[in-house]
């Protein structure tokens, strides 16, 4: 199974594959095959998302350039590890393919910084604006 980060608008991260979520300290808080992710960082359930997005109002139309895009590792068998670290970013390692909802973005990395505080001007990737927060 290919691993997949779909980011959706005015939502969160949609994560399909063979995922392991763990927190900063390497604690696994999730593995399966689907996982939906905070991105505007009011969640009461952090990593995870719990609704709040549309309580808060936060609006990204998930729309991305990538000018890191990579070629994919080997993705047979390859799972895909989402670190969630303390206050800041979501590490994700592995081959992924990530794309906005309505597919008008598409990347392929390996690893990448997803931004989880809602701020990053390179929305869905962290730019350390949680830094200012």
């Amino acid at each position: 199974m290919s691993n997949s980060v779909l980011v959706r608008e005015n939502g969160p991260f949609v994560v399909k594959g063979d995922i392991v979520v763990e927190d900063a300290d390497g604690s696994r808080l999730f593995e399966g095959n689907e996982a939906y992710l905070c991105r505007c960082g009011h969640s009461k359930n952090k990593p995870f998302c719990d609704g709040e997005h549309k309580r808060c109002s936060f609006v990204d139309d998930a729309r991305f350039k990538d000018e890191k895009g990579e070629a994919l590792e080997s993705e047979e068998s390859s799972g895909l590890i989402i670190t969630a670290r303390n206050n800041a970013m979501l590490i994700a390692k592995g081959p992924m393919t990530i794309q906005s909802e309505g597919g008008s973005s598409s990347t392929t990395r390996n690893k990448a910084a997803l931004c989880r505080c809602g701020f990053s001007k390179n929305k869905p990737f962290c730019d350390a604006s949680h830094k200012t927060r």
